[in-house]
């Protein structure tokens, strides 16, 4: 049973891709409660499972057996249109990559995810304002991604990912394209986002000291949970 404070849930969770006539089982049956407000740092080595996990996570992939529960919710075995719908409204993405439009502002990069939902130009730019400013770059509106440092490219994709409230971020490998000093900052930044505005974030990585930044470590190894360890 789902508790009414977990935001996710995930029941005998199975993914198999097949090859030809060869099946390959990315999950094998995983079993996980996410609590409102918590973050936690989703770990493994390639081929562990971890990125397919946050796939179904992110309505991005469809189980192949099992349940994924949102908000109380089964949806993993929505409709495509339904899954979007959640993606635009419930869930935040912050990729290794950044993926802003090279030649549009960083105000107009995080107002972008408001015009699907069709949120009036006023409040667009008042909501994207508001969250420029959260993550410390109120003074960078106007800078395209060529004129902005990797690290101040990562906070615009953040306020993108924020723009719409979501009830929860996932980030995959957030920091892989920083170095360390500026790693740190947008961990602490993320850090702020969990304890500051009670966001729930759950972040894919590999490296051990970016992990520690969050209150809950899951470790995959093929298909499968090896440890959920939460800071005392």
């Amino acid at each position: 049973m789902i508790q009414t404070n977990d935001l996710i849930g995930v029941r005998e969770l199975h993914k198999i891709y097949k090859m030809g006539d060869v099946e390959l089982s990315a999950l094998r049956g995983i079993n996980l409660d996410i609590q409102q407000g918590e973050f936690v740092a989703v770990m493994g080595p390639s081929g562990s499972g971890k990125s397919t996990f946050m796939n179904i996570l992110g309505c991005l992939d469809r189980p192949t057996h099992g349940s994924y529960f949102l908000e109380g919710q089964e949806v993993g075995s929505l409709s495509p249109d339904d899954w979007a719908h959640i993606r635009n409204h419930k869930i935040g993405f912050v990729f290794q990559n950044f993926n802003l439009l090279a030649r549009t502002s960083a105000l107009e990069n995080v107002e972008l995810p408001m015009m699907y939902n069709g949120v009036h130009t006023r409040q667009r730019h008042d909501r994207a304002l508001e969250a420029l400013s959260l993550v410390g770059l109120e003074e960078r509106l106007h800078h395209t991604p060529t004129q902005l440092s990797g690290g101040q490219q990562q906070r615009v994709a953040i306020a993108r990912a924020l723009v719409n409230r979501p009830s929860l971020i996932l980030a995959d490998e957030p920091t892989g394209n920083l170095d360390s000093q500026t790693s740190g900052e947008i961990m602490k930044l993320f850090q702020n986002l969990n304890v500051g505005e009670g966001l729930t974030i759950v972040l894919v990585t590999h490296e051990a000291d970016i992990a520690a930044y969050a209150n809950r470590r899951i470790h995959f190894r093929d298909g499968l949970v090896i440890s959920d360890q939460r800071k005392a």
